[in-house]
C-alpha cells in the first residue's frame, strides 16, 4: 500500500496515516499531557508527519500542546489547523465565524499558540452561513500571500461550495467524517477531490472508536466523553450498530490483524490520494493503526465486507 501522498497543489509529502490530536486536549474524556507528547514524539520517531489541530480544542490547549511537543522538531512535521468555531474564555460554544477580521485574528492566535511563523496547512473548520465561501477563502488566501498560511483546507463542505472556493485560491485539501459507517463522501465528494486533485481527509475513520469494538455499551465510555451526548452512542443505535464491527471482525480474524487495522485499510484502499487521521493518545494505538499500511484487502475481503455491512448506520453524525 502506498504511504505517502503530496497534498493537493503542494510539493509536500504527507503521510496516509497521519495523527488527530483532538483528544489529547478534550471531547474523550480524561487526558494526560505526559502522555500525550510522548504520543507525539514517537509518531516522530516512526516517521509520522502529518499533524492535525485546531484552535477549538480546548480552546486553544491543543495548539499549545503541539507548539511545546514540536518545539525544535518543526522541520519534521506539517500541520494542520483550523479556525471558525468560536469559544469563549469558559470553553462556551459561540458560533462560527467565517469573517476577514475574525480570520486575521484567529490566524494570528494560532501562530502564537503554535509557536511557528507559518502554518502549513489552515483549514476552515465549518462555513459561516452568514458569509459567502468567495470572502472567506478570499481572507484565508490573503493569509498566504502574507506568509502566515502556506496551504488552505476546507472542512465539511458540499462539492459546489468546494468547487466554488478552488475556483478563489487552490484547496489542497478537504476533510471530511468518513468511514465504513460514514460513507456519504461517496456520492460526490471523493470524486470531485480526484476531479481537481484535492487531498481528501478522512477524520475519525475508526468511528469515533466505534469500529474497533472496543466501545460496547455506554459504560464503556467515561463521564464527561462527548460521544455520550452523540445520536449513534445510544444503547438502542450502539446495539444496531455493533453490525457494522461484527463484519470489521469476520475480516480481522480471517487475516489475524485488528479490526483497527481492516477499518483503516478500508479507507486507505478506496484511492491512493486519501490521507487518514485516526486519533489517539496512546502509543500501542499510534502502533496498531500505523500497522493498517501494511494491510492489503483483497478482492474477496473487500467484496464480503460490502456484501454484510449493513446499508445505514442508526443515528445522525452529530
Amino acid at each position: 500500500m502506498k504511504q505517502h501522498t503530496f497534498l493537493g497543489h503542494s510539493t509536500l509529502q504527507i503521510n496516509r496515516m497521519g495523527l488527530g490530536c483532538m483528544g489529547m486536549s478534550e471531547f474523550y474524556g480524561s487526558f494526560d499531557e505526559n502522555e500525550s507528547i510522548k504520543t507525539l514524539h514517537k509518531a516522530l520517531d516512526l516517521g509520522v508527519n502529518f499533524f492535525d489541530t485546531a484552535d477549538m480544542y480546548g480552546w486553544g490547549a491543543n495548539e499549545r500542546l503541539l507548539g511545546k511537543a514540536f518545539k525544535g522538531r518543526w522541520d519534521d512535521v506539517v500541520l494542520a489547523t483550523k479556525f471558525a468555531v468560536m469559544r469563549g474564555p469558559n470553553g462556551e460554544f459561540l458560533g462560527l465565524n467565517g469573517s476577514p477580521e475574525y480570520i486575521q485574528q484567529a490566524c494570528e492566535q494560532s501562530l502564537r499558540n503554535l509557536g511557528v511563523e507559518a502554518i502549513d496547512l489552515y483549514y476552515m473548520h465549518r462555513q459561516d452561513p452568514k458569509v459567502d465561501i468567495e470572502e472567506t477563502v478570499g481572507a484565508m488566501a490573503d493569509l498566504v500571500r502574507q506568509g502566515k498560511v502556506k496551504h488552505l483546507g476546507l472542512s465539511e463542505v458540499s462539492p459546489e461550495i468546494l468547487r466554488r472556493a478552488h475556483h478563489v485560491h487552490p484547496i489542497s485539501a478537504l476533510q471530511t467524517e468518513y468511514s465504513l459507517w460514514s460513507r456519504e463522501p461517496e456520492e460526490a465528494l471523493l470524486d470531485t477531490c480526484q476531479e481537481l486533485g484535492i487531498t481528501f481527509v478522512a477524520y475519525s475513520p475508526l468511528g469515533r472508536g466505534f469500529l474497533t469494538g472496543a466501545i460496547k455499551s455506554r459504560d464503556d465510555l467515561e463521564k464527561g466523553d462527548f460521544r455520550l451526548n452523540n445520536p449513534r452512542f445510544t444503547e438502542e443505535a450502539m446495539e444496531q450498530n455493533l453490525k457494522f464491527v461484527a463484519v470489521v471482525d469476520q475480516i480481522a480474524q480471517s487475516k489475524g490483524i485488528t479490526k483497527a487495522q481492516v477499518a483503516l485499510a478500508w479507507i486507505l484502499g478506496r484511492n491512493d490520494s486519501i490521507t487518514a487521521i485516526p486519533g489517539t493518545r496512546k502509543i500501542h494505538r499510534l502502533e496498531e493503526n500505523l500497522g493498517a499500511l501494511k494491510v492489503d484487502l483483497t478482492a474477496d475481503d473487500l467484496a464480503t465486507m460490502e456484501a454484510h455491512l449493513p446499508s445505514t448506520t442508526v443515528g445522525n453524525r452529530y
